[in-house]
């Protein structure tokens, strides 16, 4: 027989609140800058990879592969520790040893860490998600610009992009909601200004697990529906007719 005597204590979780909500707000922060990214660097992956310039198709096929068939806290690990590392290595091939200097150039702090791993994972995702926008945009419809005189960068700057985009406008929320899940990760590398490094530092002074962390699962919540129905609200405002 287990004799569970636990007493929730929802009052100091509720007190702490505003101290969630900060934390929230940074999450946010890094799933909309990772995302921006994302998709900055996810269009020319997708052109890349239906390009017929062999380099470029195995560029874009590599780093596809990378984000979306490894765990995204590997690729947080890679860039936190790896990417220092390597740096390191790559100086110390010159003779230079920054570190006997006194001089740490290579450190990255945890969240440009997490910033540019969830980026890079945004953009292997948003990549074939474009690709598969680009397809469904007829070739008539640059066919029809370039003889109405577009030219080809803007064909596909003013007529393709914007109908790709109305095609996977749906596919991009999900992208940045994952984002916004995906933030929580940063704890793994010494984050504690997001919402999942916040409840776990207050955790760690009090031991009401379950309450803080249930109340984050519930502002992780809310975060995403109000993303997703922001979403529907723009799709049906843009894309009614």
């Amino acid at each position: 027989m287990f004799d569970i005597n636990y007493t929730f204590h929802w009052g100091q979780a509720f007190r702490a609140l505003p101290q969630m909500i900060d934390g929230a707000l940074i999450t946010l922060q890094i799933a909309v800058l990772s995302m921006i990214i994302g998709i900055l660097i996810g269009v020319p992956l997708a052109l890349a990879k239906g390009s017929h310039s062999a380099p470029l198709r195995a560029f874009a096929s590599t780093w596809i592969e990378i984000a979306r068939n490894t765990p995204a806290l590997f690729q947080v690990y890679m860039i936190y520790f790896g990417v220092p590392a390597v740096l390191q290595g790559v100086a110390s091939l010159f003779g230079v040893d920054f570190r006997a200097l006194g001089i740490n150039i290579f450190y990255l702090d945890s969240y440009w860490a997490v910033l540019v791993g969830i980026a890079f994972n945004n953009a292997g995702y948003l990549a074939e998600t474009f690709r598969g926008g680009l397809r469904a945009v007829p070739a008539t419809q640059t066919r029809a610009a370039r003889s109405l005189g577009f030219g080809a960068f803007d064909a596909f700057r003013l007529i393709v992009l914007p109908q790709m985009f109305r095609a996977v406008f749906h596919p991009m929320t999900n992208q940045m909601v994952w984002a916004i899940l995906m933030t929580s990760i940063g704890i793994f590398v010494g984050l504690n200004t997001d919402l999942t490094g916040v409840t776990q530092e207050l955790n760690a002074r009090t031991f009401r697990t379950f309450e803080f962390f249930a109340l984050a699962a519930a502002i992780y919540y809310v975060i995403a529906k109000i993303v997703t129905g922001g979403a529907r609200l723009v799709a049906w405002r843009l894309f009614r007719y």
